[in-house]
């Protein structure tokens, strides 16, 4: 099985252009099982980017994660996010702390704000140097930033050093592309795409002349336009081994000129600033 592409980190660190998300994760603990059996295989087919937060399932994600990945912490690439309620220097070590007692790590790869609060950026920029100089993250970012919101980190000592942007991204939403994703890419800072096939509302219909074009699923090509755009990371959340092998493929499916017309046909790139949507 080829490679998964990678995507550059702004300090050089190559990840997974595909990983996993672990949204609505840990909410039933009849399904436990069957969630880490998922992300194990997920590892095994190379998606080893997995993003959790500790929001999700009120942590019980981040515990289905470290079950996961106990054993094989050196292939993953450990990604999580704290609340912004939690987000001033003492809270953001505090929030820390608990996530990585529930994964049963030393260390994230990257730790991000969920999103924008009333805590002021300072502060929360000072939580994470702690963090970096304890040598409890490696790295951190934001979730959730519209292009005013990075610009303002980006204008404060140390907000140059954000690693990515998490953000809502599919076929169907595309405000990032008007100002949010020129802002990244031009200082090398990758997007990262939640819900890259939406939650629930997959277009099937509209996709499916290029799905049988290319002999794929609506769900593959539409995970395969956001793999398609250069600098970003695609984490669709998948449960079960047939979405996971779906996810795979995705990689597989490369769309042509003329499919990305009709995808611009069908789902207009914004034309406008757009408010930045959020789940």
């Amino acid at each position: 099985m080829p490679a998964i592409p990678t995507v550059a980190l702004p300090d050089g660190t190559s990840v997974p252009a595909l990983g996993q998300g672990t949204w609505r994760m840990g909410e039933d603990r009849s399904r436990r099982a069957d969630e880490v059996r998922a992300l194990r295989l997920g590892l095994d087919l190379g998606m080893t980017l997995v993003d959790t937060a500790e929001m999700y399932g009120s942590g019980g994600a981040e515990e289905v994660v470290g079950e996961a990945i106990d054993g094989r912490r050196e292939e993953v690439f450990l990604v999580s996010k704290l609340y912004p309620h939690d987000a001033d220097r003492a809270g953001v070590r505090e929030a820390c702390a608990r996530s990585l007692s529930r994964l049963g790590v030393e260390r994230l790869d990257l730790y991000l704000l969920h999103w924008r609060g009333n805590v002021p950026l300072a502060e929360t920029l000072a939580g994470f140097r702690d963090l970096l100089d304890a040598g409890r993250i490696a790295r951190f970012g934001v979730s959730n930033f519209d292009t005013d919101d990075m610009e303002e980190l980006w204008g404060l000592p140390g907000g140059e050093a954000c690693a990515t942007n998490q953000v809502l991204y599919n076929v169907t939403e595309r405000g990032p592309e008007w100002d949010l994703v020129p802002a990244l890419r031009a200082r090398g800072v990758p997007l990262m795409a939640y819900s890259p096939v939406g939650q629930g509302g997959l277009p099937e219909r509209a996709l499916a002349g290029i799905a049988e074009k290319h002999g794929a699923s609506a769900y593959r090509v539409a995970l395969a336009f956001v793999l398609s755009r250069p600098g970003t990371i695609a984490i669709p959340k998948a449960a079960t081994e047939a979405h996971l092998r779906d996810d795979r493929a995705a990689l597989d499916l490369v769309l042509d000129d003329e499919d990305h017309a009709e995808l611009d046909r069908l789902f207009p790139p914004p034309r406008a600033p757009t408010p930045l949507a959020m789940l």
